[in-house]
């Protein structure tokens, strides 16, 4: 193949988070043999106002290199063991989704069969008992996983919460040591090739022409290429994930840090609250057709750990999908290829899940359609499956009249989620696909927590004696129960990798 076909020069439109991400990656991937350039400006905000993210960014971080203590002190990082969700099911209930595994390996069934099974014939034990991850949250203590199966703290899984603003702060060094330059400055224009509709261009307001072969929408809401330039529309999602406002505000912090974030439900919403080193970021995200602006705010304040330590800012959104964020030469990452509120921490795994497709799937200046065609198709796979798992919180409540969650009890709902939780009802059974995002204990532990209880499991569950089953599954709670006292508390796990005082 003639070299000549290669993308040489690829521009990037719009920096915070997803546009340092991308130049990150590109950098380091490519190297000096292809120029990448980004624009942005100062004048125009970012969206980030601290960030919670999932396990997958594991592979973000080891594919640009990051070291991890050096991470978590340039953005004031912490860690995070899973997400508690307060008030979902019913007021005063509360339950806990953990990174890993529930159980153990054991062999022949999945283990939250053999639970099932336990509990079908008399065990009281909870699924939190069989979490470490849920009981070093609830303890306040942090462990890293290792790689021995034998050991318990081989099921555990952990990601980060850190300060939006000094993460794509961070990258941005990052990437120009790599090579990337970074233009300052708004978009004036785009030049657009008169047979085959592809950009070729971006012109600054200074009157700077940005040339390339490839460009990447990180331009946020506004999706000043995927929908300014190639027209792709948003597919609206919000007669089934109402909420379109945010108000956010930072606090004080004011006691040891709690190792998840924490979304608690609210009349017409949730409110978030994610922990760094310097501050608690936190967060009402609301449907305005129930809710003011002011009333949002004033729930907001009143229910924060610490002294407000900025003005609270409202964010706007429309929950929804680009079905084809690559069209022609123009892919769209982050906010401009679609939005999902941050209720499971999915923003940033779907900048890297772009990311990773692009990179898996990079054309040459010919654009093959094919590549674009399965790009759009896989990363639809990943909205539509997380959008599933979003609706499920909302539509599994109990105990809530306000109006949106009467409306959201009573909605119609995708055929795909009615067909997964009717089948969870009647078998115990978790059917999914090889490569989506939420895996069987995410799965296990929204539907249990919010009440969604499986009739039965799987046969081959009753290969099993009754009495050594239930030992089993009970010794390994037994384990984890003995094992989380023994380990360090957050802070001190912390401080000790990042050698603070």
């Amino acid at each position: 193949m003639s070299t000549d076909r290669r993308i040489s020069r690829i521009v990037i439109l719009g920096g915070g988070t997803a546009g340092w991400m991308t130049a990150a990656a590109l950098s380091r991937s490519f190297g000096p043999t292809v120029a990448i350039t980004l624009l942005e400006s100062d004048e125009i905000g970012t969206v980030g106002v601290g960030e919670a993210t999932i396990p997958t960014i594991h592979w973000f971080n080891d594919l640009i290199g990051l070291d991890e203590a050096e991470f978590l002190r340039e953005t004031k990082a912490t860690f995070k063991l899973g997400i508690e969700f307060v008030d979902w099911t019913r007021p005063g209930h509360r339950y806990f989704h953990p990174f890993g595994q529930y159980g153990a390996p054991l062999p022949g069934v999945a283990f939250h069969h053999r639970w099932l099974k336990a509990r079908a014939e008399g065990s009281a034990l909870p699924l939190s008992a069989l979490s470490l991850a849920a009981r070093l949250a609830g303890d306040g203590r942090f462990a890293r996983p290792v790689g021995d199966a034998r050991s318990i703290l081989s099921t555990l899984g952990y990601a980060y919460h850190f300060d939006a603003g000094l993460y794509a702060r961070y990258l941005r060094r990052l990437a120009e040591a790599g090579g990337v330059v970074r233009v300052e400055g708004r978009l004036r224009d785009i030049v657009r090739d008169g047979d085959s509709g592809h950009v070729t261009a971006l012109v600054t307001e200074r009157g700077e022409t940005l040339e390339g072969e490839l460009f990447v929408d990180c331009s946020g809401f506004r999706a000043l290429l995927i929908d300014g330039a190639m027209g792709e529309a948003l597919e609206d999602w919000s007669h089934w994930l109402p909420c379109d406002r945010a108000v956010a505000v930072p606090c004080a912090r004011v006691a040891a840090t709690t190792p998840y974030t924490r979304s608690t439900a609210r009349a017409a919403g949730w409110q978030w609250r994610i922990p760094l080193q310097h501050r608690t970021g936190n967060g009402y995200v609301y449907a305005s057709a129930h809710l003011s602006e002011d009333e949002a705010t004033a729930t907001l304040l009143a229910n924060l750990d610490g002294e407000p330590l900025a003005a609270p800012r409202t964010l706007r959104f429309t929950a929804g999908t680009r079905r084809r964020p690559w069209r022609g030469n123009v892919v769209a990452i982050g906010l401009s290829s679609g939005f999902l509120e941050p209720l499971e921490s999915t923003s940033i795994h779907l900048i890297q899940s772009g990311i990773t497709k692009l990179l898996t799937l990079f054309p040459d200046r010919d654009m093959d359609p094919a590549l674009a065609d399965r790009f759009n198709g896989l990363f639809g796979r990943d909205m539509d499956g997380i959008k599933d798992f979003l609706i499920l919180h909302y539509h599994a409540t109990s105990g809530r009249d306000a109006p949106l969650w009467q409306h959201c009890r009573t909605m119609t709902l995708p055929d795909t989620l009615v067909a997964r939780v009717a089948q969870y009802r009647r078998s115990g059974r978790l059917i999914l696909d090889s490569d989506e995002l939420f895996r069987e204990a995410s799965w296990l532990a929204v539907l249990d927590g919010q009440g969604v209880t499986a009739s039965g499991y799987n046969p081959l569950a009753d290969a099993l004696d009754a009495d050594t089953n239930r030992a089993q599954v009970e010794q390994i709670a037994q384990v984890i129960a003995r094992a989380a006292p023994t380990l360090p508390m957050h802070d001190d796990a912390l401080a000790q990798l990042i050698g603070a005082p």
